[in-house]
This record gives structure tokens, C-alpha cells and sequence, in this order.
């Protein structure tokens, strides 16, 4: 782990410490595990659908101010995010190794490292340098002596260890439930049983199937030797077919009366294809993901449901986890906060993306650049003009316009004595 090396001062170094104590009773030491499932094909496609879609989000650290207005700091976090979060990984494979190790160990844990400024006041700022998505063996939960305050003990392959402030650690869990730190079950390890005995009726019923073809192809038919012959007698017998088989272009093969061969009809029974989809289904079920989805042949509400049932929560937690991370309690006290944004809209229809246009751009809700981007056209110079269309008037101008018509109808009417 050679950019270990750059980890140089920011472990903890603190007084001796203890296990933490869990709510559960539980010892807080957690072997990173769940590969089993990943032999089937079905879930790791699967999971590579929702890894792409994550790696195509757009990390942003803004700041809302008290009236609401956001703004986007110019400073590192932001060039970190932009391109290369670390100088092994640019931002898209940044996120889609995060995906991959939370759905491999309901756990991830990213480790961002910080320079610590203090300006005159005292008060601290982090100047972050790099982000590293970390794929731990094992990791132990520890309370530092006196203080109480809770550390994170990880273990890798290589046998190195590392002891770390838990508040300085990005730990996103995923079916956080029955264990107090960390998501999965209640020993913190991935909750798979149910899903493994679907994938073992599948495997099995697939290794039927194999075995179904392999024998349709392998014994075609009986040779019957008339004659009273040794082994090697007959080993030349069937040499002596295979070779006439070889030879008949025809397909008739000429036998003399030492031989009578047989043709067996083989009808091994098949796995029906319903079976297969059934299994199929549940397994994509337990996902979220459709089968449009895996194939790409999704239309807009089904990349919808998509969104909202699977994407949408990971996007949630990436920011608060993040967030809560990266900035100190007054940074965030001020509005400080990383939004995963998802603004890319390639995945709509050509029909969408026009009724998004009518509908954003008549509101004066996007720039021509902005609607240049959604149909996949570069920017033009002085394209951050926002236009609006006049069919939209503000509701007080029309109550105004109204009562100005009615007046001026109500003064008609008294000229004329009506």
C-alpha cells in the first residue's frame, strides 16, 4: 500500500484504549466479508448498473447562506472533486470503487486527508490534499482512555494496521439495522443467506442444464458387434465407425453384417424458461434493479423508479456522510455541505428532454447553455443569458391589469349614463 506513505501524521497517537462497549453486548471487531454471492453473473451485473450510474454523479461542496442563496467555493475540496480525488483514481472511479465495496461489505470507508490551518482566532480549517476509498480486512471500534473518544482500528491484506479518529473516517453503511456501528447484521458482516439460497437453486438448475447439453452431443447411438470379439476387437469396430461416420458426406453409412448400429433419440428434459426468469427476478428484485435496467433498453419511468428506489438513497447518504466528514461543526453551522448532484439528463428521451425545455426554459429556469447541454450540444459564447417567455406574467401584474380593465370599463358605462 505504497500511498500509505502519505498518511504520515494523521494517525492517531493518543493514550492506550479499550474495545468500545455496543448496546448489543457485542465485542466490536468486524471481518470484512461478502464475496460469495459474486460468483453469479446476474448480481454482478446488478451492482455494475448501480456503480456506473453513481460514477456519473457530480460531487460539489457549496455553502447556503441564511437567505438561501447557494454559492460554490472556489478551493481544493472542489478541484479535488472535479477530476481526481486522489492520484490513483479520477472522481468517476472514485465513486463507482465506493459503490462496489459498500454492496460487497455493506460497509465503506473513505479516509480524506487534511492539512489542519488555524487563523488567528483559533478556530480550525481543513485543506484537503486527497480522498482514498479504503478496503479494510478487518476493523476494530476502540475508546481512547479518559477521553471516551471512539477510534477506528483497520486492518489490510498486507498486514499493515492503522489507528484512527472514527470522526475522521467517510463510513457509509448499508443496511444499517441490528449492529450499533456497523450496517449489515448484527456481527456487522453482509446479510446474504436469503439471497444465497436462490443463488444455489440457480447455480444448481444452470449446472443441470450443462449437463442436459453435454449429454445430447456426447452418445448418439449403440454399435452391436455380431461377433464373438476381444476388447481390442472391439475398439477397432467402433474406430471403424467413427471413421465411416467421418467419411459418409451422404449420410448413409455402409455396415457389413458384423455390425448393426442403433441410434439412440435423446430428449434430455430442460429447465423451462419460466423457472430461469422466476430466479432471475428474485435476484433482481433483491437489487432493485430491472431487467430494462441491465440490458439498457429502459424508457424514462423506468430509469425513474430506478432513481428513486436504489439511486437516490445512495446519493443521500453519499452527501450526508460525506458532509458530516469533511467539515468541522461550525463549517457546517454556516451552511457548508457536499451535494452529489446527478444534473447529467442524457438518459431522457428525445421526447422528455424537449418537454423539459418547454417547460424549464418558458419559466426562465435554465440558461441556452443549460439547454444546449440537455440535448448534448456544446456551450456558445454569451450562452449564460436566461430567457423567459412572455405567455408568463407575475400573479400581482395580473390582478393589477385586471382591476385597471374593470375601472376603466366601470368609467365607460358612467360617461355614457349607463
Amino acid at each position: 500500500m505504497a500511498f500509505m506513505d502519505n498518511f504520515k501524521g494523521l494517525f492517531w497517537r493518543g493514550k492506550t484504549a479499550a474495545h468500545a462497549k455496543m448496546l448489543n453486548g457485542y465485542l466490536p471487531i468486524f471481518s470484512q466479508f461478502g464475496h460469495d454471492i459474486y460468483a453469479s453473473d446476474v448480481v454482478n451485473n446488478c451492482v455494475n448498473a448501480i456503480a456506473t450510474e453513481i460514477s456519473k454523479l457530480q460531487p460539489r461542496h457549496i455553502r447556503t447562506d441564511s437567505n438561501g442563496m447557494q454559492t460554490t467555493p472556489i478551493g481544493p475540496l472542489n478541484r479535488l472533486f472535479k477530476f481526481a480525488p486522489n492520484p490513483l483514481m479520477t472522481t468517476r472511479e472514485f465513486l463507482e470503487k465506493i459503490v462496489w465495496l459498500l454492496y460487497k461489505n455493506e460497509n465503506a470507508f473513505v479516509f480524506p486527508i487534511y492539512d489542519a490551518v488555524y487563523d488567528a482566532t483559533g478556530l480550525e480549517k481543513r485543506v484537503y490534499r486527497a480522498m482514498y476509498p479504503l478496503n479494510p480486512t478487518r476493523v476494530e471500534f476502540l475508546n481512547e482512555e479518559g477521553t471516551g473518544m471512539l477510534l477506528i482500528k483497520l486492518y489490510f491484506q498486507s498486514g499493515a494496521d492503522f489507528t484512527l479518529l472514527y470522526s475522521d473516517i467517510i463510513h457509509v453503511r448499508k443496511r444499517f439495522s441490528l449492529n450499533d456501528i456497523m450496517g449489515g447484521d448484527a456481527n456487522g458482516q453482509p446479510d446474504n443467506a436469503a439471497l444465497l439460497k436462490v443463488l444455489q437453486i440457480n447455480d444448481a438448475l444452470l449446472q443441470g442444464l450443462e449437463k442436459g447439453v453435454k449429454l445430447s452431443m456426447s452418445v448418439r447411438g449403440i454399435l452391436k458387434i455380431n461377433t464373438m470379439t476381444d476388447t481390442e476387437g472391439q475398439q477397432n469396430e467402433r474406430k471403424r465407425l467413427e471413421k465411416a461416420i467421418e467419411d459418409g458426406k451422404s449420410g448413409i453409412i455402409a455396415m457389413d453384417m458384423k455390425g448393426d448400429y442403433t441410434p439412440l433419440a435423446l430428449d434430455p428434459k430442460m429447465i423451462d424458461k419460466d423457472t430461469l426468469d422466476f430466479l432471475d427476478s428474485k435476484i433482481l428484485r433483491w437489487f432493485g434493479v430491472s431487467l430494462p435496467i441491465i440490458t439498457g433498453d429502459y424508457n424514462d419511468d423506468q430509469y425513474q423508479a430506478f432513481y428513486e428506489k436504489v439511486l437516490e438513497p445512495i446519493v443521500i447518504g453519499f452527501g450526508q456522510a460525506f458532509s458530516k466528514t469533511i467539515f468541522t461543526t461550525r463549517e457546517l453551522d454556516v451552511g457548508n455541505e457536499v451535494v452529489f448532484y446527478g444534473k447529467d439528463m442524457m438518459y431522457l428521451s428525445t421526447n422528455a428532454k424537449l418537454n423539459l425545455l418547454k417547460t424549464a426554459g418558458e419559466q426562465g429556469l435554465l440558461t441556452d447553455n443549460q439547454k444546449l447541454a440537455i440535448i448534448g450540444y456544446p456551450p456558445i459564447e454569451g450562452g449564460d443569458r436566461r430567457t423567459q417567455s412572455l405567455n408568463y406574467v407575475d400573479t400581482r401584474l395580473v390582478n393589477a391589469y385586471q382591476m385597471a380593465g374593470k375601472n376603466t370599463t366601470a368609467k365607460g358605462e358612467d360617461e355614457n349614463g349607463g
